[in-house]
């Protein structure tokens, strides 16, 4: 177990560094692109950081465990607003561009109140059980491709603003070079504490339960969490929320849709109102966030803890 402790630092370490330097890296490419930073926060970055849900996903459904691959989906959009823009807006406010309030967030929402109705099989029909099909999963491929046609319009957006204000740290190839080689460390950096966590929880005896909550779904979101919350802490909040954003659309549409797509139906054994109902509030109160004062407020952030708190202590004791 010692061992297992310090594999499990030495993740930390090298996940933390690399999201430092990822986020200088991806703003420095923004710069000299003369690119929004947005769109490098909701592309190479999220889905970058998508990587471990990516494989976890593929590898479920491919094996017959659909369940596994829905509840690392779902467990990720709710980890990934309200734990870490939670924690992020706690630690220091973010500030929300217009644009953001009036495009990017909408999207996340239609993208997740489409997901939540989805999930709703037996609500609207008691005798058939909540089923995700190949139907379902059709229509969020079909939302994703409208994500992408936004991403393309946003690639013609020259960001001349900033580049008058700001100099960027690495040039355009070391900026191409960091990222890969960050977003590689971070998804193996990542698998490591996963690992190390699962190996020590199950030497302490916790409950196998007790380790998917935690060390898979928490531990695949470090990426974005480390992400975000140093991006916040450099006030880089297009990246911040930007990461989210992009995270959430890819793992609905993609990281779920996708395997689903390819391999057939999935039968949600153990999903109820309360995770769907999760599900919709994640997107629901961002962007009501959002849009107040165009800042997620650490009164806010404080909102989005206590619910990720509630709902864990729902899911793991009830």
């Amino acid at each position: 177990m010692l061992l297992d402790i310090v594999i499990l630092l030495i993740g930390f370490v090298i996940i933390i560094k690399s999201s430092d330097v990822l986020v200088d890296a991806a703003s420095s490419l923004a710069l000299k692109l003369r690119v929004p930073k947005m769109l490098i926060a909701l592309t190479i970055v999220s889905f970058g950081t998508c990587a471990p849900e990516v494989a976890i996903s593929f590898r479920s459904v491919a094996n017959g465990d659909g369940v596994m691959a829905f509840a690392n989906v779902v467990g990720s959009c709710i980890v990934n607003v309200f734990l870490i823009i939670g924690l992020a807006s706690f630690l220091r406010p973010i500030k929300v561009r217009h644009a953001t309030v009036k495009k990017e967030l909408p999207l996340l929402f239609i993208v997740t109140t489409a997901f939540s109705f989805l999930m709703l099989d037996a609500v609207f029909n008691p005798l058939t059980p909540n089923t995700f099909s190949r139907n379902d999963s059709f229509i969020l491929i079909l939302l994703f491709c409208m994500f992408v046609l936004y991403l393309v319009g946003m690639l013609f957006k020259k960001n001349k603003k900033c580049d008058e204000q700001e100099i960027s740290k690495y040039s355009a190839i070391m900026s191409c070079l960091l990222l890969v080689v960050t977003i590689i460390l971070i998804v193996y950096s990542s698998e490591m504490i996963v690992d190390s966590a699962k190996a020590i929880a199950s030497a302490l005896n916790i409950s196998e339960k007790a380790i998917t909550m935690t060390a898979i779904v928490i531990g695949t979101s470090l990426p974005e969490m480390i992400m975000t919350v140093t991006s916040a802490r450099k006030g880089e909040f297009d990246m911040a929320i930007g990461n989210i954003i992009g995270t959430n659309i890819f793992n609905i549409c993609i990281v779920l849709g996708l395997p689903i797509l390819i391999y057939g139906d999935i039968v949600l054994q153990g999903f109820g109102f309360i995770d769907i109902l999760a599900v919709f509030l994640s997107s629901f109160l961002i962007f009501v966030f959002a849009r107040s004062e165009r800042e997620v407020s650490k009164k806010e952030g404080t909102i989005m803890l206590i619910v990720f708190v509630l709902y864990y202590a729902y899911m793991l004791f009830f």
